[in-house]
């Protein structure tokens, strides 16, 4: 089943999404209409709700209640989009200028504050305090994340452990929130929820650590940002942190001078570096191991239709290109 095959078969549940979302960001504060607006023109694939609706249905789930959840996870996604940007000093995603290259840092931030308020609003109307619990610990760990991450930024000693626990909490811990509270929501046993909380993680583990590939040999135009910020910024990401690893001494000390300083004019030398060590290839068999992983945690759950997207959800995050 392609991306499309998936899209199309949970397309009324997304319109639903869709429209929960519209209604939830309006405010009678004209800047927060007009960043959210925005966001909402930028599209995107929006992978973590469809991750929450199309496991809620691979459950059983009948109810209605999935939609709100989706963009409870959407919410807090965006909201970390949001904060993201301003810290790494982005000024494009998905093609367009983010919100802080347009209207400034400061109600960027604000923006961000207002959508995890108010998807703390919408979880107050799913009356569970299970979920309530499980979003306030998961948005937590995101926030950890984020503040390993910037503890690593220009850190040429940043290694593989230390990559992979950022990711996990930055990146891997919603996916994980997503799938494992839609199948709470259909009324699950602690065995098939823990299940999906793994599926989910994995997934986020393999979604991010092809997108950090993507970062390097990806089509920057498909992409909708620049290759190379990762650089820019002075994050080592895995494929970077491999090439190190395994450099000779001289190439070595320029890589880590080069994650110093940030140096994204150095791109053909960290390119030929990676290339060399073959990190790509390495870093694409860790993405792969953890898709395998998700793929094996859906035995929980009956065949169906719903089930197959998630599995091919799987090899999705591996194989795509933007």
């Amino acid at each position: 089943m392609s991306i499309e095959s998936i899209q199309t078969l949970a397309r009324a549940e997304m319109a639903a999404v869709d429209v929960l979302i519209r209604a939830e960001l309006r405010s009678d504060v004209l800047l927060i209409n007009q960043i959210s607006e925005h966001i909402i023109a930028a599209g995107g694939k929006r992978l973590r709700p469809m991750l929450t609706v199309v496991a809620a249905r691979a459950a059983g789930y009948t109810g209605q209640d999935h939609t709100a959840l989706a963009a409870i996870i959407e919410f807090i996604h965006t909201a970390t989009l949001l904060h993201d940007d301003v810290v790494d000093e982005s000024d494009l995603r998905r093609g367009r200028k983010t919100a802080n290259a347009l209207w400034g840092n400061a109600p960027s931030v604000l923006v961000g504050d207002f959508l995890y308020s108010r998807a703390f609003q919408l979880m107050v109307g799913l009356d569970s305090m299970a979920i309530q619990k499980r979003l306030a610990n998961t948005t937590n760990r995101i926030a950890e994340g984020e503040v390993l991450q910037l503890l690593h930024v220009h850190n040429p000693d940043t290694d593989e452990a230390a990559y992979l626990n950022v990711i996990e909490r930055k990146t891997a811990e919603l996916f994980s929130a997503a799938t494992g509270l839609a199948v709470h929501l259909a009324g699950a046993d602690a065995s098939t929820c823990a299940a999906m909380d793994a599926y989910g993680l994995h997934l986020g583990m393999a979604f991010q650590i092809a997108d950090d590939v993507l970062d390097y040999v990806g089509d920057a135009d498909a992409l909708g940002k620049n290759l190379g910020d990762d650089l820019a910024e002075g994050k080592a990401t895995l494929p970077l942190i491999h090439a190190l690893g395994l450099a000779e001494d001289d190439v070595r000390a320029r890589l880590r001078l080069i994650i110093a300083t940030g140096d994204a004019t150095a791109m053909p030398e960290v390119l030929s570096a990676i290339t060399r060590s073959e990190s790509l290839r390495y870093c694409t068999d860790k993405a792969r191991f953890h898709a395998e992983s998700a793929k094996a945690a859906l035995q929980v759950l009956p065949d169906s239709p719903w089930k197959q997207a998630l599995a091919d959800l799987a090899n999705y995050s591996v194989a795509r290109n933007h």
